[in-house]
């Protein structure tokens, strides 16, 4: 394997180690179970102000992991799951790892387009869904190789009577839950999730043979092709990318000594970002997370916060910025906020600036992929101020910024991030073409991503090599849009590309030549909602006689971006 000179590791904190040591058989059962035991008596989420203990996660996904295991999978089978934040998501996770199986997180905004694919291609045979969400699966289930179903509801772990008051205003009042009837042929289940773990109860959850060489997650990301591709996490790959968190931020954690670290979880838990950081993390550490279902509405965001001491915050840019310009964000108590991990999107310097003031926690940017479990560069703990950077490797991690021909570039000159570390998956789910053109021959993951480091081993980021547009931390990819765009019958062709935007960091501009000139942005807009995630579907519209073209028809983005 080819070394590569480490200029970071002189600009580390102090204490911090250069390598991690990853236990030869480490895998997240054995995380997730040590954790429950040593952590019994602590509480491992709080929910509507509803505090779950870590005996009660691990009592629950022992009974479901023993639930599943009765329908006759065989080890390794995926397992979907599509929930917000709520504690039946941590049941769930730690259900299907204990059981032997894999994870398959989907969005569960997801279009029945969308959710189609990612369950076809995944090969789930079970999905764990929210009611919210039944419907969207009615739509495709025929279509794919599930063949049982569990139905959570918002109420199901907040108790009797809470949980009774929730699934009514829900179902009746907010009119959340569209009605669904999802088909029991050709030996097909629907069960309701309660029941699940209540008939997991009378039975014997069997140790799983899991070791650090199997699947743990299949997290989708998008592709220079628009082709969403499943990124195979091992339970190595997890298990390293959280001792290396834990060791970077090691330094801030001493400050706590053995308090128990209470985190915001906001971000959604099927992102790769909070999976890692905030449950998995939260885990070994022993952690409560305050789970968020819905960060989008602010006021009732602050108001979970409000009776709660604050020790780590991840976000986005987008997060942190719309709660900074809350007034009433600032009454909340941060005197004991000491990590404000950003990721997922690039901070903004004037954000940032905000956040500081009013928390006295500065943004401790951090770059990562889907692909690297997913954190692969992280800032100095103990900054004061924002660095406009992506930070230092961490330990065990190598970076190299390399050339088009693979060649590594001076420092100082722009060239793809190449990442290599314990945590970069395996490849793509059922996609050796697609793992052999983003895999070197040295291994490293090739990122598509164009930074500079400088002198002190600190990268940034300067481009993306790829078309991809980032919205609110979110991929959005280009070919995907066009491609389904262009089935509208009035579209002749079109094209998308990002465009700044001040709260997502970007938003979708789409530029398209009519075939019927009675097409209206209305026509289009309403298209797009019914086959794209809310973050997908294009903010801007613009209607042109033509598009910039290659000699060889290639339509040029880069000329739409001007």
């Amino acid at each position: 394997m080819q070394a590569v000179a480490k200029p970071w590791l002189k600009s580390y904190p102090a204490g911090v180690a250069h390598e991690i040591d990853v236990p030869r058989d480490a895998s997240l059962v054995d995380l997730l179970e040590q954790s429950f035991r040593k952590f019994a008596n602590r509480d491992a989420a709080c929910c509507m102000d509803q505090r779950i203990k870590c005996r009660t996660i691990d009592d629950m996904s022992s009974a479901l992991g023993a639930w599943l295991q009765t329908k006759g999978f065989a080890k390794g089978t995926r397992i979907a799951l599509m929930m917000p934040n709520l504690p039946q998501y941590m049941v769930a996770i730690a259900a299907v790892l204990r059981a032997g199986y894999t994870v398959v997180n989907v969005n569960p905004l997801y279009t029945a387009r969308e959710l189609e694919y990612q369950l076809a291609d995944s090969g789930a045979e079970a999905i764990i869904v929210l009611e919210n969400f039944a419907k969207t699966l009615e739509d495709v289930i025929d279509k794919t190789p599930v063949r049982h179903v569990v139905i959570a509801s918002m109420g199901d772990m907040l108790g009797f009577w809470k949980g009774q008051l929730v699934n009514f205003v829900v179902r009746h009042v907010r009119k959340l839950v569209p009605p669904f009837s999802l088909p029991l042929d050709e030996g097909r289940t629907v069960t309701r999730f309660n029941m699940a773990v209540a008939d997991g109860t009378r039975m014997s959850l069997r140790r799983a043979d899991v070791g650090p060489d199997d699947v743990a997650f299949l997290q989708y990301t998008g592709g220079t092709t628009g082709v969403s591709k499943g990124a195979t996490l091992l339970h190595r790959n997890v298990v390293a990318n959280i001792i290396q968190s834990e060791e970077w931020f090691r330094p801030m954690l001493d400050k706590l000594g053995d308090k128990q670290i209470t985190a915001v979880c906001a971000l959604p838990l099927y992102h790769i970002f909070a999976l890692t950081a905030c449950y998995l993390f939260g885990a070994r550490r022993g952690m409560m997370n305050i789970l968020i279902p819905n960060p989008r509405d602010i006021p009732n965001f602050i108001k979970a916060l409000r009776s709660h001491r604050i020790h780590m915050f991840p976000a986005v840019n987008t997060l942190f910025n719309a709660l900074a310009n809350e007034p009433d964000f600032g009454r909340i108590d941060f005197s004991e906020l000491v990590i404000s991990n950003g990721g997922g999107m690039a901070v903004q310097q004037a954000t940032a600036a905000k956040w500081l003031k009013i928390t006295g926690c500065p943004v401790i940017e951090g770059y990562g992929l889907s692909e690297t479990s997913p954190a692969a560069t992280v800032n100095r703990p103990d900054l004061t101020e924002f660095s406009g950077t992506i930070g230092l490797p961490l330990p065990s991690t190598d970076i190299s910024i390399r050339d088009d021909d693979g060649r590594e570039v001076s420092m100082g000159e722009p060239g793809e991030i190449c990442i290599r570390g314990p945590q970069v998956m395996a490849g793509y789910w059922n996609r050796p073409d697609e793992t052999a053109k983003c895999m070197t021959a040295d291994g490293f993951f090739k990122s598509g991503d164009v930074g500079v480091m400088d002198e002190r081993g600190y990268f940034r980021i300067v481009d993306r090599k790829k078309d991809m547009i980032l919205v609110s931390g979110f991929n959005v990819y280009p070919n995907e849009l066009e491609q389904v765009i262009n089935l509208h019958p009035g579209v002749l062709e079109c094209a998308a590309i990002g465009v700044a935007d001040a709260n997502s960091g970007e938003a979708v501009k789409l530029f398209v030549v009519r075939k019927d000139p009675a097409l209206a942005e209305e026509d289009l807009s309403k298209y797009c909602k019914e086959n794209f995630t809310a973050y997908k579907r294009p903010k801007y519209i613009e209607f042109r006689d033509d598009l910039p073209k290659s000699n060889v028809g290639k339509i040029l983005r880069r000329e739409l971006r001007g």
